[in-house]
């Protein structure tokens, strides 16, 4: 039962148990945030850059993801204790399975990944300068204009992870910590809008703050969040942009230096 108040009245509406769930749910999908289009920091060291990629840049990406999907490593599920995950996979620089990065794929007769081009490093490279100027992310780095047009310069990010999620694929919260260095995490989402779990380093608990990441959209976290607890609980179908190069479901490609040689 819901009580509704309509200006001194008050009408008891009963609204079956499975309706108020959706309910509770659309207040969460359609919260203040929804709304707010603008760069900004989520918590210390996590910034939303939304609409960072145009869309003639989003089709030419989605391309090269395509090539990229032909080649030694094809998109496919990996295996998570024996159960295939929700999502398609490829990657560049390092393979990635349930054991962390590898260098080879076992499950490929151990192909090696194509390498990460010098173009994707500067692309890296622009998106920690967007994301991080002192006054959309004044928690960290905390750095001067020059003196992060400096630090910027210095990413080169050796991994590239492409996921691809149907409309009904999700993704658990969990922490990127296969790599030794700490240097940011970068990444861009093309397609339907996806419902982001911005965790906390401790716990997959609470606390959290849900961010929609839309076609376009970056969003880095590095310092204190580098190591944070994240996810996707769900993917917004029929939200991706009508003249966009993905119709349903959502590419996503995540950027990192791993600190590792071999």
């Amino acid at each position: 039962m819901i009580e509704l108040s309509v200006s001194r009245h008050s009408i008891a509406i009963d609204i079956p148990e499975s309706e108020r769930a959706l309910m509770n749910d659309a207040a969460g999908l359609f919260g203040d945030d929804a709304f707010d289009r603008e760069p900004r920091q989520i918590v210390p060291g996590v910034v939303h850059v939304p609409g960072w990629l145009p869309l003639d840049h989003q089709r030419w990406l989605v391309g090269q993801w395509d090539h990229w999907g032909r080649g030694p490593i094809p998109p496919h599920s990996p295996l998570i204790h024996g159960h295939p995950m929700s999502v398609r996979m490829t990657s560049l620089g390092w393979h990635w399975d349930s054991a962390g990065l590898q260098p080879q794929a076992r499950e490929f007769g151990g192909a090696s990944p194509l390498p990460v081009p010098d173009w994707l490093i500067r692309w890296g490279r622009r998106a920690l300068a967007d994301a991080y100027p002192r006054d959309q992310a004044p928690d960290w780095p905390g750095l001067n204009e020059d003196e992060l047009t400096a630090w910027a310069a210095t990413y080169t990010p050796d991994v590239a992870l492409i996921n691809y999620y149907e409309p009904s694929a999700s993704m658990g919260m969990h922490q990127d910590k296969d790599e030794l260095s700490s240097e940011p995490v970068v990444s861009v989402s093309v397609g339907d809008t996806a419902l982001f779990r911005v965790g906390n380093p401790q716990t997959k608990n609470k606390p959290f703050r849900d961010v929609r990441l839309a076609s376009g959209d970056l969003i880095v976290f590095g310092g204190p969040s580098r190591y944070m607890f994240h996810g996707v609980p769900k993917i917004l179908p029929e939200t991706a942009p009508p003249d966009g190069p993905v119709k349903h479901g959502r590419f996503n490609m995540t950027l990192r230096m791993t600190g590792r040689t071999s």
